[in-house]
Order: structure tokens, then sequence, then C-alpha cells
């Protein structure tokens, strides 16, 4: 009953302002518009610029759906203004776009910036908890943009940010361990980073003699690339494994991760014998059987192992690898003995 409910909200809520959205395209393709070009394109300028984020607005403003849910529909007024639109037709949308959306550009950096420092200062605060910028990203994205663009548009971001900003070493803390002192990602990386640079001013020098543009369009891409890698090595350095507030945060950079409730881990066994990858056994590393592991962890119920760009994977077992193994199956024993003790009392 309730999930009918919720589809009928739904469906007005997002029915409502898409048939707007359609009733302008079409308006736009009709023999009515080509007679009438000036009102019209003003009619429609305002309606998708305006009328369609008001009236999601006003449906939202009781439900639990963020507010700033309001911004695609704006953004994507805007896109399908100036696609259906004649460019003779879009004065008030292009004073639309030099002068309103640079304000709500600004206005979502200054949402994203403020939510983060935020963050940083609850962490700050509670010292049972450790900062990571990635998830205190992510969880103010999932605020702003739909959740389709979240993963993607997080990545990009925390690609520069841990390639270029975070400079700061990061000292583990007791509940936190590292795991890329014995691993060979590092070193393909570099490597790859250094082939990367070669080949691209090589094939730069040979490309320029038949196209320029090309030539160029390929170095851009071929440094992006590099950047991409780059932002992905030191974000192992910086984003360790970490058990805390009953749950355990395995993380590979931003490239995988996974959190497990300590009370679903069924064992965790030190141990490095080869172990068949499908799709109930999956490892951390983004490089699967060419990385070596040194514990396995099998969990009562299916997880989900998140990857670079939001990619799903269900697992049961995980392998992966830990710096300091004992120490840390030690802590994840511990800790499961501590929650089944409090478990025991509660009944």
């Amino acid at each position: 009953m309730n999930k009918t409910i919720n589809l009928q909200k739904n469906l007005i809520i997002f029915g409502i302002p898409f048939l707007i959205i359609g009733l302008m395209i079409f308006i736009a393709k009709s023999q009515l518009f080509i007679n009438n070009s000036n009102n019209l394109a003003t009619g429609i300028t305002f309606d998708l610029l305006l009328t369609v984020p008001f009236i999601y607005f006003l449906l939202i403003r009781k439900t639990n759906i963020p507010k700033t849910t309001v911004i695609p529909f704006l953004i994507l007024g805007i896109v399908i203004s100036s696609i259906i639109l004649p460019s003779e037709n879009q004065y008030y949308l292009n004073l639309f776009k030099t002068w309103v959306l640079p304000i709500v550009e600004i206005s979502i950096l200054s949402f994203v910036i403020y939510n983060v420092r935020k963050g940083i200062k609850h962490y700050n605060l509670n010292k049972t908890e450790s900062f990571d910028f990635f998830t205190t990203l992510k969880n103010t994205c999932y605020e702003i943009l739909p959740k389709g663009f979240v993963i993607p548009f997080v990545t990009e971001i925390a690609v520069f940010y841990y390639g270029f900003i975070y400079w700061k070493k990061r000292d583990l803390k007791e509940n936190e361990f590292s795991y890329h002192k014995e691993s060979g990602t590092i070193a393909l990386m570099i490597v790859i980073i250094f082939l990367v640079a070669i080949e691209t001013a090589v094939i730069h020098i040979l490309l320029a003699k038949w196209s320029n543009t090309a030539a160029w369009i390929l170095t851009f891409l071929s440094i992006y690339t590099g950047i991409q890698i780059f932002g992905f090595l030191k974000s192992m350095f910086k984003r360790p494994i970490s058990i805390e507030n009953n749950k355990l945060f395995l993380r590979y950079g931003i490239m995988k991760e996974a959190t497990i409730n300590i009370e679903d881990i069924e064992s965790i066994e030190v141990s490095s014998k080869d172990v068949e990858l499908n799709k109930e056994t999956r490892n951390l590393s983004f490089l699967g059987e060419l990385e070596s592991h040194n514990l396995i962890i099998r969990l009562k119920k299916e997880n989900t192992l998140i990857g670079l760009y939001g990619m799903k994977r269900k697992f049961k077992n995980l392998t992966f690898h830990v710096d300091d193994k004992i120490k840390f199956k030690d802590l994840v024993i511990n800790a499961l003995q501590q929650r089944f003790i409090a478990n025991k009392r509660q009944r």
C-alpha cells in the first residue's frame, strides 16, 4: 500500500514538471511557434527556467526530497532551451546564462565547501571517527545532484583533491591501517605515468605532421589520463582502511571501497593462498588476481563492493592486503567479541 502511494506521489512530483517540459518542446517545434516566434520564445524561456523549477519546488516542499534538487531542473531547462530555441530567439536565455547562472554556480560551490568544512569540524570534535574527504563530498553532493551523477562528479573532484591539493602527511590512528607499502600497484602506476608522458611526447610530434589539432587533442587526453592515475595513486596514501563505530571501512584509494558491519563478519583469516575470484569472492584491489592478498574475510550475508565511478559488485568473501595484518586481525576479532557481548546484554 505504502509503495503504491509513494509511486503515485513520485509520478505527480516528477510527472508534472516533465509534462510542462514536453509541452514546451512540442510548442517550439510546431507551426504556431514559427508564426509567432518572438513572443512564444520568451514564454518558453521563462517557463523552462522559472516555472518548471518553481512548480517542482512547490511539489517537494513538504516531502523528504532535498530542496537542492531544484537545481538539476534549472540546469535541464537551460540545456533544453539552448537546443529547441533558434539562436536569434535566445535573448533572455543568454541574459540568464550571463547574470543568473554564475550566481547559481557560486552558490552550489559555496554549499559544497560549507558542508565539507562542516564535515571536517564534526570529525574534529568527534575523535572516535576519522574524517574522509571522499565520503563527506559524496554525502554533500547527494543533497544537490541526481544520484546517477554523484559518483562520477565526486570522483573527478577527488582525483584533483588527492592528486594536487592534499599533500599533508596522513598519520595513522590506532584503528587505521595502510595497505600500500608492500603493494605492487604503486610501482605499476608510476611506471604507467612515465610511459604515458614519454609516449605522449613522441606521438604528439608524429601526429602534428598530419594534424596539429588532433595532436593537441591526444596530448590533452593523455595528460588528463596521467592526472587521473596520479590522483588514484595518491588516494591510496590518504584513505586508510579503518575500524570504527562497529564498522569495517575497507578502502583501496578512491578506486574501490566497501563498508561492513562488524556483526556481519563470519570469519577473518590471515592467508596468502590463491583464491578463485567469482561472483561470491572478490578482491579489494582494482587489479584483482594480479595483486596478492594476505587477508580473507567471510561474511554471513552479501555486501556491496563499490568500484570506480560507482560500479557495484556483490560479494560474500573478500580478499585484500593490509600492511600490519596481525594487528588488523586482532582488532577485528576484538570488535567482534565486544559486539557479541553487547548483543548478549541487550537480550
